[in-house]
Formats: C-alpha cells, structure tokens, sequence
C-alpha cells in the first residue's frame, strides 16, 4: 500500500499534510569500485543530511537483496510463533535475544514501543552453537542468518572504506581499523516487526521514539511505510519529521553516533523515528548496525572519552529507561547531540488516539 502523495511532496497522514522527504541516492557498484564521484557524492550525504538511499540492484549487490528476501520470510515465521518460544533465552544482553513490544519508550507522549525484535550478534552467529531461538535454529535458518550478516557487513564496510577515501584517511586512521571482523563488538543484526493496532488495542503502545541510533553505519531495509527523519536543517530549510519513501531494490543507510564522533563531529547523525502509518498492517523492518569494536575510543558530544562498549552500553540504558527520566538526560544521549532547530509538531489527535487502541482510517491508494 502507498500513500497518495501531492505536490510538494507531503502525504496526509493522520489528518496532517506530512512532507516526505527526498534523499540521495548511492550506487553500491561505483562504490565498491571506488569510483571518485560517487565517493565524494556520498561523502556529501554524510556531512550534509546522514542519511541516503544505497542502490542494491545492479549485480554486485542483488545477493544482499537476495539474502534480505530469505530473511525476511524467517522473521515473519518466527514472529508467528507462540511467545514462550520467541523468548526461549529472553534478552541475553543489549545486542543479543529477544525484546517483546512494549520494552522501550513509543512514539507517542506516555506510550511504549509497539514493535517485538530479535537481535543476533555478529559475535553470536560463528560460534559452534549460537544462541538463538528454536523456531529459527534449523540449519537452514542459521545458513541465512549467516548470509545476511555477512553481506550486510560487507556493504556496510564499502560504505566505511569509501568515506575514509574520501575524507584522505591513511593507514591505522582508516575508519575500517575500528571495524576489523577478528575484533569483538557489538555488531548487531536486528528484525522488528511492529504490531497492528488491533493487537495492541488499550496496551498504549506505538511506533518507535524519535532517535539517533548507537551505530557507525545501519543499514535498514523495509518494503513500508513509516520511517521518518527531521532533516538537519541548511538545504532543506524546514527541520519537521516527514517520510521517506521505501525504493524498491534500495537500503536506507543512517550515519550513527560511533561514526559521528569519529569523523570529529563533521557527519550528521540521523534522526528518526517510526509511526504507523498503515495501522492494519503487520510492519516488518532490518537493521543492520555496523559498530566499533568495543575498545575502540571517541569524544563524545559532551567532550568526554568514551569507549564504543560504553557508549552502546549506555545509550541502550537510556532507550529503556522510563520516559520522564529520558526528558532529564542531556540531548547528547538520545539524540546524540544533534541539535534541532525549533519543535516538532505534536502528533495529531488521531495519532494520540491509535496509541490509546482507537480505530482510525489512514488514506492510501492500492
């Protein structure tokens, strides 16, 4: 289902004219070629917004749209399946198991996340017996696991390899020294799948709360709507959340905190969050989250050093702490010191509304 949208581009959500916002697109050939323009194109991206489409459909990235499409058919197997044996192991550490909905802070004012998720580490999937839950431990589904951990390390290290091109680092300065596979992280993949209002009905319970994300590098793929970003300002003047249209054969790509820092604070860190825009719907999404090794040291946005363990450790905290904790943290923490220019609309009566378990119509086209 896609929204109707006008021109300019904005989309009627929730009875509010939304804008989606255009973002710019990268080919994975000519990066993994390291081809000069592209190199300086998504260099741009990164210092200017944090955040671009990476196109995946030419040869060379056509296995990782593969491999998504075979986990993506695993997810939704495992989320059909009764919660005891979802949460056979529970949540084994903050990048690793399983989190029910409702573990985290939601979209709306006083509400809890509305999606479930099961992370497997990096770390995880080479051991002899990684551990993960039965529904997904065949042979089969840990081959696929594997296979799109392995593929989405790979483009997310073409996507490193070429912003350390194209800001001239050399040698132990190359963004990828912090990212060498022998070295423990908390590399992570995670699959979200957001409930239908239906099933979250009186449980308060919706989207995931306007963020930057821990990471270096996530590379995101989802099929629907409901991803927004607040643009960092300059260029694209006003600084609201709008959409971003999902683009077939296409991975969003956001620059994290990790990567933020150790550019010196020159890239932009994305800031987002997810809404239902479709409430019937079961919404599914991947995220890959490329990280430093754990030793790995950054200045943080309030100056101080920290390791990337420490940061992971506690921004995780600080996303499961209690809302109004939260508002006494510094900005630094949730949003990673991005400023924001102005506020954000409050979300609409309606909005408020799907968070309470209301029935409200969203208009799309077939």
């Amino acid at each position: 289902m896609a929204p109707v949208l006008d021109f300019p581009q904005t989309v009627d959500w929730m009875g509010q004219s939304t804008p989606v916002w255009p973002m710019q697109t990268i080919d994975y050939a000519l990066l993994l070629s390291q081809d000069p323009g592209e190199v300086e194109r998504v260099l741009q991206a990164c210092l200017e917004e944090g955040y671009f489409y990476l196109d995946l459909s030419g040869l060379d990235g056509r296995r990782t749209l593969s491999d998504h499409a075979a986990l993506l058919a695993l997810m939704k197997r495992f989320f059909a399946a009764p919660i005891e044996a979802k949460n056979e192991f529970g949540l084994l550490s903050s990048h690793l198991g399983y989190e029910p909905v409702g573990s985290r802070t939601g979209v709306a004012a006083g509400s809890k996340d509305g999606y479930e998720m099961l992370k497997v580490s990096r770390d995880e999937i080479q051991h002899d017996s990684p551990r993960i839950p039965s529904p997904v431990k065949n042979s089969g589904d840990l081959q696929i696991l594997e296979n799109a951990i392995g593929s989405c390390n790979t483009v997310a290290k073409v996507i490193l390899s070429a912003l350390s091109t194209g800001l001239g680092l050399t040698g132990a300065g190359r963004f990828e020294h912090a990212h060498r596979n022998e070295r423990p992280s908390t590399t992570t993949l995670s699959m979200m799948h957001y409930l239908p209002l239906a099933d979250l009905a009186g449980q308060n319970r919706l989207g995931h709360q306007k963020h930057t994300d821990i990471s270096t590098l996530t590379l995101l793929f989802t099929e629907q709507w409901g991803l927004q970003v607040r643009p960092p300002g300059g260029a694209c003047g006003t600084r609201e959340m709008g959409f971003v249209a999902p683009r077939p054969g296409c991975a969003f790509v956001h620059v994290g905190d990790s990567l933020r820092f150790a550019s010196g604070h020159r890239f932009q860190s994305c800031i987002h969050r997810v809404v239902p825009f479709d409430p019937a719907e079961h919404r599914y999404s991947v995220a890959y989250f490329l990280r430093a090794a754990d030793d790995t040291l950054f200045v943080d946005s309030e100056g101080r050093a920290v390791t990337a363990a420490q940061w992971h450790d506690e921004k995780f905290k600080a996303f499961t702490d209690p809302e109004l904790w939260q508002a006494m943290a510094p900005k630094s923490m949730i949003l990673g010191g991005m400023k924001e220019d102005g506020e954000d609309k409050p979300l609409s009566a309606s909005a408020a509304a799907m968070a309470k378990g209301a029935s409200v119509p969203v208009q799309v086209e077939a």
